[in-house]
């Protein structure tokens, strides 16, 4: 296959995980099913049918209105959708046609479900940890024992430091952003993991600093740490082999 379509098609497949992770966004929390009722309008319950449920057409298609009720629909459906798509696009780009890649699939799709959840609920299900973890052990194994040893020791370092940082933090770090740091490590393995957590802290923090500045809070107010944790993690997919040589080329001449 051509390297144009492999990477249309993963567009194509993101937009449609991004539609099942608008079910997940709204479900997990609730401690609904994935899988019933069927889809349906929040505001009428009208039951959508298959048009109604093309990703992101079908939004500008009826302008944002409920066919049935004409209630409004939030432009965060298909925001998530193009999120999702560009994101695969993005990693098939950088990682091409591979095992490691499927993985970084699984990966994203979690960390935009638990993004997501956690800037609504402040929590991180238990459930997407358990998948992602269910995922990315075997996924690893694929990849031979080193994969799984790197994966193995990747773990142990993210979710290690941020559980000292929950510790010490006496609450300001959840117990969510520990358990899906675990599952992160499975994926990118112990240097890529340095790297996520070194970027999830800097954006973080930068972005800590101006909501204080703009609401005239204090640093100590506690923010959603998993949407930084998980763009950290997306950043050190996409460039944290080049970030790593980079400093390595630094202190090395």
């Amino acid at each position: 296959m051509p390297l144009a379509w492999f990477w249309f098609f993963s567009f194509l497949f993101g937009l449609c995980i991004g539609s099942f992770l608008n079910v997940c966004i709204y479900r997990l929390p609730r401690g609904m099913s994935l899988l019933a009722p069927p889809s349906h309008c929040p505001a009428c319950g009208a039951r959508l049918g298959p048009l109604d449920l093309i990703p992101v057409v079908s939004y500008l298609f009826l302008r944002g209105r409920c066919r049935r009720c004409s209630g409004a629909i939030s432009p965060r459906y298909p925001l998530v959708e193009l999120l999702t798509g560009a994101g695969f696009l993005l990693i098939a780009r950088e990682h091409g046609l591979h095992v490691h890649t499927a993985g970084l699939l699984v990966l994203f799709s979690v960390l935009v479900a638990a993004s997501f959840i956690d800037l609504d609920h402040r929590i991180i299900p238990d459930r997407l940890t358990l998948f992602a973890l269910a995922a990315g052990i075997p996924l690893a194994a694929l990849q031979g024992a080193e994969a799984l040893k790197d994966g193995f020791w990747g773990s142990v370092l993210g979710g290690g430091i941020l559980l000292i940082v929950a510790l010490f933090s006496r609450g300001g770090m959840g117990g969510g952003d520990v358990k899906l740091a675990f599952a992160i490590g499975w994926y990118l393995g112990w240097q890529e993991t340095l790297v996520a957590l070194f970027l999830a802290f800097v954006l973080g923090a930068f972005v800590g600093v101006l909501w204080a500045l703009r609401t005239g809070r204090t640093l100590k107010t506690a923010i959603p740490f998993g949407p930084f944790l998980s763009s950290g993690a997306m950043l050190a997919v996409l460039t944290g082999d080049k970030l790593i040589s980079w400093y390595l080329n630094l202190w090395g001449g």
